[in-house]
């Protein structure tokens, strides 16, 4: 059963990103050249006096339970690596909704911007206004995970449920010890970035020492926006993301949640914004995911907790079946399929108020 079940898991990663791999690909600033494994709309809009635009996948099942998800990317992801995903949820009768932000992927690059996570908070809310749609699942990774956080905040009746996939945010670095980069200091780093180092942070934080053909493709989607001709932009709009996410902590403000919360942890995850700039004596102190997300479960009021013993950041792309198995039964309140592992290392567990 156990190698059925591994079969299954590789057959279905392997259909994430189906376009053929190319090593150190280089897009343009907005993902020119890379196609999205659904068709891409783009929402206008002005914010900050100017115009802009979002891009974003819309994906509607054959039949509809009358629910939406939207799902919200990391730093180093894009909507497109959510295709795993959009695929299981579609197949289950969710509609999906999978937006680049503004500063990533696809989206509008500004030479200037405030980037605030109530800013991409209200322009999520202005993308699913014009789409019609007043209340769904909030559902964010990584960076993700703060942005869905503070979206849940701002706006607790459009939500329905609050699903974070190992959110960062969870500890607040700067008092516990880094020193504040400037956006000069991420905009030098991130100039330098390539497929080489982009794989081999994601291989020791991401995936604890794995690494498969499948979490390629993003590195090779991510790097090639800072190979092409216009990376200084990308680069320029990522040093005042990092800036964002470090200076502007969701940490102190769980308990004020008032959604319904679901906490979908990869314990191998050792991920901490700015962990590089730390001194060397702190940084073995950051990114304890088998730490965070207890501690955060305890402080959110209506919150399920699943752990991942074997898992790391990313779980929806190193084990599909299992995390998919968790996450349908945390949105529906139905226990996972016959076709789904009963692996002792999924914990569930409620914790009440």
């Amino acid at each position: 059963m156990k190698l059925i079940l591994s079969m299954i898991t590789l057959c279905f990663a392997s259909m994430v990103f189906a376009q053929p791999l190319q090593a150190d690909a280089s897009y343009g600033p907005e993902l020119e050249g890379f196609s999205y494994p659904y068709p891409v709309h783009y929402f206008n809009f002005q914010s900050q006096g100017l115009k802009m635009h979002m891009a974003y996948m819309d994906i509607q099942p054959k039949v509809a339970n009358g629910s939406t998800v939207v799902l919200l990317h990391g730093k180093n992801f894009c909507a497109a690596t959510w295709e795993g995903t959009t695929k299981f949820l579609v197949e289950h009768g969710y509609r999906v909704i999978a937006p680049d932000q503004v500063g990533f992927c696809k989206s509008t690059k500004p030479e200037k911007y405030q980037y605030t996570f109530q800013q991409l908070a209200l322009n999520t809310k202005s993308l699913l206004d014009s789409l019609g749609i007043d209340r769904a699942v909030m559902m964010g990774h990584s960076t993700g995970g703060m942005l869905a956080i503070r979206y849940s905040l701002m706006y607790p009746e459009r939500v329905k449920e609050l699903v974070l996939v190992n959110p960062v945010g969870l500890e607040d670095w700067k008092t516990k010890g880094i020193p504040y980069p400037s956006i000069d200091q991420w905009y030098r780093r991130e100039l330098g970035t390539t497929a080489e180092r982009v794989r081999n942070y994601e291989k020791s934080t991401y995936y604890a020492g794995q690494w498969r053909e499948e979490f390629e493709k993003p590195v090779q989607m991510y790097a090639g926006m800072y190979q092409g001709p216009s990376r200084e932009i990308v680069a320029w709009n990522s040093a005042l993301i990092y800036d964002m996410i470090f200076t502007q902590p969701v940490f102190y403000e769980l308990e004020q949640l008032k959604v319904p919360t679901l906490l979908l942890i990869g314990l191998k995850d050792t991920t901490a914004i700015a962990k590089d700039f730390a001194p060397p004596e702190i940084r073995l102190q950051l990114g304890n995911y088998s730490l965070l997300g207890k501690a955060a479960a305890k402080r959110i009021p209506q919150v399920a907790l699943v752990e991942f013993d074997n898992l790391g950041h990313a779980p929806q792309l190193q084990d599909p079946t299992e995390f998919d198995a968790a996450l349908l039964k945390g949105i529906q309140n139905k226990a996972p399929t016959s076709s789904a592992p009963s692996d002792p290392a999924l914990r569930h567990q409620e914790f009440s108020k």
